[in-house]
């Protein structure tokens, strides 16, 4: 009786030969980690839903920053989160508000060692909750949080950051953050257009991690979860707006939608494997359910064969130090 000629298993018979074929490979600079800092914290208070992850104090910060370019990590995302709210969010483009703080500190303590990139939304700084201003009615205006915006890059780009994340998800909001930087001088910084944002419910942790205050919802400005091709047609619009990179978000369930993108794409193309991701694996992990190594490292071979350059993961540092251990 014979067998057949054809046999794929042959590439996959050593660690050595599987390694030599394979199509996909993780490496520490294509990690980001998103990193959360407190105003007027004294120590680092965990996230509850977030197991690992913590507020920082400007100090903690620093540290844990040095620690990821230590590791190797591509990247760190900062967030502020303040004790004050307001309307407009004007804590965002204070110069004594935490996240401008934090830049200058973290820029300050690293250099270029890593790329220090800031979120650009008003979400953390207002009291409602939304990532742009409200008009009469109580909708977010467009084009008055486009002013904002412009605001916003501006001053963080004078803070140090390198590349500024637009997560609010505006139209127009690549474009006029573009001609502000522009026109003050910044005409390095990048832009991280989150393209592709689903209105999703992977974000629950993280609205405990900026200790949001949303009312109502962003289904007005977000993505459906329903669509495909609209996330392509978003990255198209950023990326002819003057994108450096554009973003697809959440990741896991939107595979097909970073597929399409990266296809379509002439720029680099991320994705953020979002806080509700993060806490489905810890907490089948701590349960026992799961090995947590090995499907933390399948989820985010998933996210680059699917076709992310990049991929922001708060399992960045972790992840990195495996790979250097293998």
């Amino acid at each position: 009786m014979t067998g057949p000629t054809v046999r794929p298993r042959r590439i996959r018979q050593t660690a050595a030969l599987r390694g030599l074929v394979a199509e996909t490979h993780l490496s520490a600079d294509q990690l980001v980690l998103p990193m959360f800092v407190r105003e007027s914290l004294t120590e680092p208070q965990p996230i509850a839903s977030m197991p690992g992850v913590v507020h920082h104090t400007i100090d903690s910060l620093r540290a844990a920053v040095t620690e990821a370019a230590e590791a190797g990590v591509g990247g760190v995302m900062l967030f502020g989160v303040p004790d004050r709210r307001d309307a407009i969010g004007s804590g965002a483009t204070a110069e004594d508000g935490i996240l401008n703080v934090a830049t200058r500190a973290v820029t300050a303590e690293i250099g270029d060692e890593l790329v220090v990139q800031t979120d650009l939304c008003l979400d953390e700084f207002t009291d409602h909750g939304h990532c742009g201003v409200l008009d009469a009615a109580g909708a977010v205006d467009n084009d008055a949080t486009l002013d904002r915006y412009r605001d916003m890059a501006v001053a963080q780009a004078a803070s140090g950051s390198r590349l500024l994340g637009l997560s609010g998800m505006m139209d127009g909001q690549v474009a006029a953050t573009r001609e502000a930087l522009d026109a003050a001088g910044f005409l390095d910084v990048l832009l991280l257009g989150y393209a592709a944002k689903y209105a999703s419910g992977f974000y629950g942790p993280f609205r405990e991690a900026v200790q949001s205050a949303l009312v109502g919802d962003r289904r007005t400005y977000q993505l459906d979860p329903a669509n495909r091709r609209e996330g392509v047609r978003e990255a198209m619009l950023d990326i002819e707006q003057g994108a450096d990179i554009v973003m697809v978000k959440p990741a896991m369930s939107y595979l097909d939608v970073l597929a399409d993108v990266a296809a379509a794409s002439p720029i680099p193309v991320w994705a953020y494997q979002v806080s509700g991701e993060y806490a489905m694996v810890e907490a089948a992990a701590a349960n026992g359910w799961i090995d947590r190594e090995r499907i933390v490292l399948e989820t985010l071979l998933g996210i680059r064969r699917a076709g992310a350059g990049a991929v922001l993961t708060y399992w960045a540092v972790e992840v990195a130090r495996w790979l250097r251990r293998a």
